[in-house]
């Protein structure tokens, strides 16, 4: 009975993976096959066929073995496609944002600082800044919902001594006329791009002309020494996608698996599912002890780390980082009561 039992699972389990594997080869046809014409009359007859062998073919296992072949020769295929930072870009994801590294010194090329009117409707500006790794002493991170409370994008902020804070934000890199779409970022329909910017830029956007979308703002206790070995890392991750591009996947590698995978692999955190649904990032965070709390409860800290209306208040204000910060927890030290 126990054998029977075991068998059973496992042939209703292999059948589900054959189903799954089936309809993502058929999404890959669809969405990435080079000729347009021949997307959709193939999709189709791929998986009408995948499904024939399925239920026709006699055997469960040949079936199945069929079906898995199948699936090999268009993952073969899928892999072949290369990513390339040739292309017509939106305005906004034009320029690769690389580094120059001499020493303490690091100069970085096509930081965006857009001049905003509305979300569609700005000036693209680029610019070339300065900064010294000596003079970082900490990481904020950013957490931009938009809908879901399950799904939000990290905003990683590094802050200095004796300039402006440098964000990356790490995103789809859209041709003009695409639109991010969940489904699609399953495939490779979007190369990755590492967004480097101004604050008033990469989150002002979001609270200021974006509407219905909402951003959370901690102060992570990295140290000043932890803060400029992330920091190197993010230029080496920089400097990376702009000599070989990569995709994009909205599992794989995403605004959040790609910071996890870039600290060395001994160094990484360990998984949780969420970093998969990073909307409960920030609560991950919290019990990790990985941003400052002041203390607080995480449902007061959460609260307090809105900064929607600051933003909205601070607009383009020079000091625009120093008003959205007013208020918030962040210090270990700050707001505890002196007894």
């Amino acid at each position: 009975m126990m054998r029977k039992t075991v068998r059973f699972i496992w042939a209703g389990l292999s059948g589900l993976a054959c189903v799954i594997a089936t309809a993502w080869a058929t999404g890959a046809l669809y969405f990435d096959l080079p000729i347009a014409w021949l997307r959709s009359p193939l999709a189709l007859i791929y998986g009408l066929a995948t499904l024939a062998v399925l239920f026709l073919v006699k055997g469960r296992w040949r079936a199945m073995g069929v079906v898995a072949g199948g699936f090999a020769v268009v993952l073969a295929w899928w892999f072949t496609i290369k990513p390339s930072n040739e292309g017509n870009w939106q305005p906004d994801v034009a320029q690769l944002a690389w580094a120059e590294v001499n020493g303490d010194e690091v100069t970085l090329h096509n930081v965006r600082n857009c001049d905003y009117r509305t979300e569609t409707d700005y000036t693209p500006r680029w610019e070339t800044r300065a900064v010294r790794i000596s003079q970082v002493t900490g990481i904020d991170i950013a957490i931009n919902y938009w809908g879901s409370p399950w799904i939000a994008h990290p905003i990683v902020s590094f802050q200095f001594t004796d300039t402006l804070p440098v964000c990356f934000s790490i995103e789809t890199r859209k041709q003009t006329g695409q639109s991010y779409s969940a489904i699609r970022g399953l495939y490779r329909q979007f190369e990755l791009i590492y967004v480097v910017a101004d604050e008033r830029d990469v989150i002002r956007v979001r609270t200021n002309y974006r509407h219905g979308e909402e951003i959370y703002l901690y102060r992570t206790t990295a140290t000043p020494a932890q803060a400029r070995e992330r920091f190197h890392e993010y230029l080496r991750s920089l400097n990376e996608i702009r000599d070989h591009p990569r995709w994009y996947n909205a599992i794989t590698t995403n605004c959040t698996t790609s910071i996890r995978d870039q600290h060395p692999a001994a160094e990484r955190i360990p998984w949780d599912w969420r970093i998969l649904l990073n909307g409960k990032g920030d609560e991950l965070m919290f019990e990790r002890h990985t941003i400052v709390t002041a203390g607080l409860p995480f449902s007061e800290l959460k609260a307090r780390s809105l900064i929607d209306q600051r933003a909205n208040a601070a607009d383009a204000a020079s000091n625009f980082s120093e008003l959205i910060r007013i208020g918030l927890p962040l210090s270990e030290n700050k707001n505890k009561k002196t007894p």
